[in-house]
C-alpha cells in the first residue's frame, strides 16, 4: 500500500455533544454514516478509504488519458469493456455474452429498479436479516410487502430448503450474499447451499433477488472464492434479478458502477424499468474503473485483501475480550462484526461513548431491520481504511473501554 500521510482533518469542530444529539435522532444507518464522515475516525461506512497502491497510482496518473478516450469513443465501446473485465474478474463465464446486464451509478438505484420491478407485478419479498437498511427502505418507499427471513435459516446447507419452505410466505426471496454485516456466505459450502436456495425457488414459483455487492471479497478470499452462479441461475430456468456493484472495493473517490442481470422471462421487463431511471453511466468512469478490475486481475486482489487482512487482525487483537466478542465470518468482507458480551451494555450506549474519542461504529440496530432491539447486541466496524488511521482508530477505541467500568 502507499504510504502517503493522512489528509489534514477540516471538521473537528463540532463538539460531542452536537454529535449526539444529532444520533438521537437517526432514522437510518445512511444517517449515521453522514455524521460518521465529520468524525476523526470514521469507522462507519463501508466505502474504500484506503489510500492507492503502486499500481493504482500509474492508474490515477493515466486519468487524463482516460478522459479524454471517453470524449472520443463511442458509449457502447466503453460499457462492453467493463461488463467483459468485470465478469471475468468474478469467474463469471459467458455473461457478457448474454448481452442482459444493465449498468447504473449505484447499488441503491439497482435496487430500486428491483423495488419498482416488485411493485408493478405486485410481489411481496421476504429479505435476509441483518442486513443493511436502505435495502428495505427502498423496497417500502416503493410501497413493497417486505417480511424477514433471519440469516440463520441459510447457515446449514442440509436445512436450507425446509427452512425456507416453513419460512417464506412471500411471492419473492430476497437474499445478500455475501452479507452486510455478518459476513455470511452460502459460498461457504461451494455449490451446495445456492443448489438448495435455487431448488427451492423453482420448485414453489419464487422470484429470486441477490444482492453480490460484497461478492469482490469472496474472491479476494482464498478460502472461498466464487462458484459459476450464474450458469446455476440460468440453466435452473429460476427467475431471478441479480445486482452486482464496484462500489466496496476499489478506493477510487465513489466513482462506481453497479449491474443488474435478470432471467430472460423478465428481461425486457426490467429493461422498461430501467431505462426509465437512466440513460447511461458515464463512459470516463466505465473506462478508469476498468482499469482498476484489471489491476485486481494481474494482483489477485492484493491490493484489496492486503488492507483488509491487516485492519480486520488488528481489530480482533484490539478489541476481541471482556466487552466485545469478534464474530468470525463466513468471507473476510471489508468490515468486522462484533458481539457486545455485558448485558447491560448496548450498542447504541457504547457508540455514545466511543463519540467521545472521536470513533464512530454503527449500532447493529438497524441492521436487524424488523426487530432492531436484536441489533443492540451488536457494532459493525468498517475496515476499508488506511491502516496506520485504522491503528489510531483502535488505539482510541482500546481507550474507551479501558476508562470505563463495563
Amino acid at each position: 500500500m502507499s504510504t502517503s500521510t493522512e489528509a489534514p482533518i477540516t471538521d473537528l469542530t463540532a463538539g460531542v455533544e452536537a454529535k449526539q444529539k444529532d444520533v438521537d435522532g437517526f432514522v437510518d444507518l445512511t444517517q449515521h454514516e453522514i455524521l460518521a464522515l465529520k468524525t476523526r475516525f470514521n469507522l462507519a461506512d463501508a466505502h474504500t478509504h484506503q489510500r492507492q497502491s503502486a499500481s493504482q497510482e500509474q492508474i490515477v496518473a493515466s486519468l487524463p488519458q482516460r478522459w479524454h478516450e471517453a470524449e472520443e469513443g463511442l458509449q457502447s465501446f466503453y460499457e462492453k469493456r467493463f461488463i467483459e473485465a468485470f465478469f471475468r474478474l468474478h469467474q463469471q463465464p459467458g455473461v457478457a455474452e448474454l448481452n442482459k446486464t444493465f449498468l447504473s451509478y449505484a447499488a441503491s438505484i439497482s435496487t430500486m429498479v428491483a423495488a419498482m420491478f416488485l411493485k408493478q407485478r405486485n410481489l411481496s419479498v421476504t429479505l435476509i436479516e441483518p442486513c443493511f437498511d436502505n435495502l428495505v427502505d427502498l423496497l417500502k418507499n416503493m410501497q413493497v410487502e417486505v417480511r424477514p427471513i433471519d440469516e440463520s435459516n441459510l447457515h446449514d446447507p442440509v436445512s436450507i430448503y425446509d427452512n425456507l419452505v416453513r419460512n417464506v410466505h412471500t411471492d419473492a426471496l430476497f437474499l445478500v450474499d455475501p452479507n452486510n454485516p455478518t459476513g455470511f456466505s452460502l459460498l461457504k459450502d461451494g455449490r451446495t447451499g445456492w443448489e438448495e436456495v435455487i431448488r427451492y425457488c423453482v420448485d414453489h414459483n419464487k422470484v429470486l433477488l441477490i444482492d453480490h455487492c460484497f461478492a469482490s471479497f469472496a474472491l479476494a478470499d482464498e478460502k472461498v472464492g466464487r462458484i459459476p452462479i450464474y450458469d446455476l441461475l440460468e440453466s435452473s430456468g429460476v427467475t431471478y434479478f441479480a445486482i452486482e456493484d464496484t462500489g466496496k472495493t476499489w478506493p477510487i473517490q465513489d466513482a462506481k458502477c453497479a449491474l443488474i442481470t435478470p432471467s430472460n422471462d423478465i428481461l425486457d421487463e426490467v429493461y422498461n424499468l430501467h431505462t426509465s431511471v437512466l440513460l447511461n453511466v458515464s463512459p470516463f468512469v466505465l473506462n478508469f474503473v476498468a482499469d482498476y478490475i484489471e489491476d485486481s486481475i494481474k494482483d489477485d486482489f492484493a491490493s484489496v485483501r492486503d488492507v483488509i487482512t491487516e485492519n480486520r487482525l488488528l481489530a480482533k487483537q484490539a478489541l476481541d475480550g471482556d466487552v466485545l466478542e469478534y464474530i468470525e465470518p463466513a468471507v473476510n468482507v471489508s468490515v468486522a462484526w462484533f458481539r457486545v458480551k455485558p448485558e447491560h451494555l448496548t450498542a447504541s450506549e457504547l457508540q455514545k461513548h466511543l463519540l467521545e474519542n472521536e470513533v464512530y461504529v454503527l449500532p447493529g440496530t438497524y441492521f436487524f431491520w424488523h426487530e432492531p432491539i436484536k441489533g443492540e447486541r451488536y457494532i459493525r466496524l468498517a475496515l476499508a481504511r488506511e491502516p496506520e488511521v485504522f491503528a489510531g482508530a483502535m488505539t482510541a477505541f482500546r481507550e474507551v473501554l479501558a476508562r470505563n467500568e463495563w
